[in-house]
């Protein structure tokens, strides 16, 4: 997010028959209650473990996997249909957490033993018991969270990840005038708040090698969703011209003319949509910042309190910045899962600030956790839920300490990664209880959307789209009606 330094467990959702949605609005955090167990067969799925399609040269390779016949055909679809039996595919995406953060606890495996397994947390490393300089873990609770943001400025990042090494989220000295190291990034989260993530990824799949996009900071990060790409670094700009600049921080605007995977979709006619919590009041607060909303534990009225339209990177680009039809409030989104309207086929859908579970400003992780498992729950009892693929992930890592090192510098965009993310895929269509080891990012999204969507041909935005991996590993073919390539 932009400050830096300023200050339900569901055991099963994909069990429910589709049908009325909760009458819960965005604002009170979503809905809640109960599901049965899963109705989920994997086909066989976790019988192997895929490959990771790395090259060489620690770029990703492109697809080796030969090309596929089109999915089941469909005339009933919102636009062109899809490859595959993924009708609609919601992006839901958090903020600031690592892997180790959010699953080191979760999964099983030793440190360093790098299973090749895919069934179930024994097949993911867990958590070390101390950094490598012997630091143990802080538990994350809410108070813990809420006071503390670890500086995650790329120049931070770079010294922590210190080559590989993982060796210095405590330790780091200053860099570029920044303050960096602190025990307090040597983090994990409260298994009493985090279970529920768990219980979805008994039901579903993680990844564990998807990670940060680049190095630093949320805006930087947030880029790579709509461009596959680098634009500029850290939090340099907010977007010139979006509603609500003027309860944004960064002084620094700018815009910019290059295609996105929205400018693709919008030429093919394949409906897509942003979603964001409390846009509609900063549409209406016309120029001020809106009224804080009574449960914002922060005391001012604007970030964490009210939306950022820096988290929007369609807002960066000219063609669709707070564009009515594809920029909208999540009272939109819940208004459309209870039987109002059609679901688009992409969705990117974002919390308000202090559901978003960015660490430090009085946000608790609480919060987040239960506002993503509300509106997945909405979504699982939606008339969408059998041909929709959701997909939680996180911006970015936050300045967290994670024990595995990233992959070698972008050979496209010439950009470090970052440490791993969560990423969770859930639904009918995700594999149940997996670990998909294959080495993904936030243009792998793109590279799905495109290969689903737009001809499965990919790579047509020139950036990293041309050589990440797609999101195969995590689908379960004989639910998707074909073979997902996974590179």
């Amino acid at each position: 997010m932009r400050f830096l330094g300023l200050a339900c467990t569901l055991v099963a959702l994909w069990s429910c028959s589709s049908g009325g949605g909760s009458s819960s609005s965005p604002q009170d955090g979503g809905p809640s209650g109960d599901s049965g167990l899963p109705l989920h067969d994997d086909g066989g799925a976790n019988d192997a473990g895929p490959d990771d399609g790395a090259a060489t040269d620690g770029t990703l390779a492109e697809s080796s996997v030969p090309n596929v016949d089109a999915g089941p055909q469909d005339t009933t679809c919102a636009g062109p249909c899809p490859a595959s039996a993924v009708k609609h595919i919601v992006i839901i995406v958090q903020e600031n957490h690592t892997f180790d953060n959010h699953f080191g606890a979760y999964c099983t495996a030793a440190p360093g033993s790098n299973p090749t397994c895919n069934d179930g947390p024994a097949c993911c490393e867990a958590m070390p018991a101390a950094d490598p300089t012997g630091v143990k873990p802080t538990v994350l609770t809410d108070t813990e969270h809420a006071a503390w943001d670890p500086n995650h400025a790329q120049a931070c990042e770079l010294s922590e990840i210190d080559d590989g090494k993982m060796d210095a989220f405590a330790t780091a000295p200053i860099s570029a005038g920044l303050s960096c190291g602190s025990t307090r990034n040597v983090a994990i989260a409260d298994p009493t708040i985090i279970k529920p993530y768990w219980d979805l990824a008994a039901t579903g799949a993680i990844a564990d090698r998807y990670f940060q996009s680049v190095a630093g900071q949320s805006s930087s990060n947030d880029m790579y969703l709509a461009r596959g790409g680098f634009v500029f670094l850290d939090n340099a700009y907010s977007p010139k011209g979006a509603i609500g600049e003027t309860c944004d921080i960064e002084s620094a605007q700018n815009q910019y003319t290059d295609k996105t995977i929205g400018d693709l979709l919008t030429t093919a006619s394949v409906p897509w949509t942003w979603f964001y919590d409390g846009y509609a009041a900063m549409v209406a607060a016309k120029g001020s910042c809106p009224t804080k909303p009574t449960d914002c534990p922060f005391p001012l009225a604007f970030y964490p309190c009210a939306m950022d339209p820096s988290d929007v990177p369609f807002n960066y680009y000219a063609s669709t910045v707070d564009n009515p039809s594809t920029l909208k409030d999540v009272s939109a989104l819940t208004a459309i899962l209870q039987g109002t309207g059609e679901l688009p086929a992409v969705s990117f859908v974002k919390a308000i600030g202090y559901r978003q579970e960015h660490p430090g400003n009085d946000v608790t992780l609480s919060a987040g956790v239960t506002w993503v498992t509300g509106l997945i729950q909405q979504i699982e009892s939606s008339p969408f839920r059998d041909d929709t693929l959701v997909v939680l992930t996180y911006d970015e890592g936050g300045g967290y300490f994670d024990h595995v090192a990233p992959p070698a510098t972008s050979t496209i965009d010439n950009q470090p990664y970052g440490m791993r993310l969560p990423f969770l895929a859930v639904g009918p269509l995700a594999r149940a209880n997996y670990v998909s080891h294959v080495q993904m990012e936030h243009a792998s999204l793109i590279k799905f959307i495109e290969w689903n969507w737009l001809g499965q041909t990919t790579g047509q935005l020139g950036t990293r789209d041309t050589v990440v991996n797609n999101l195969g590993s995590v689908l379960d073919p004989t639910a998707t009606g074909v073979a997902v390539p996974e590179n």
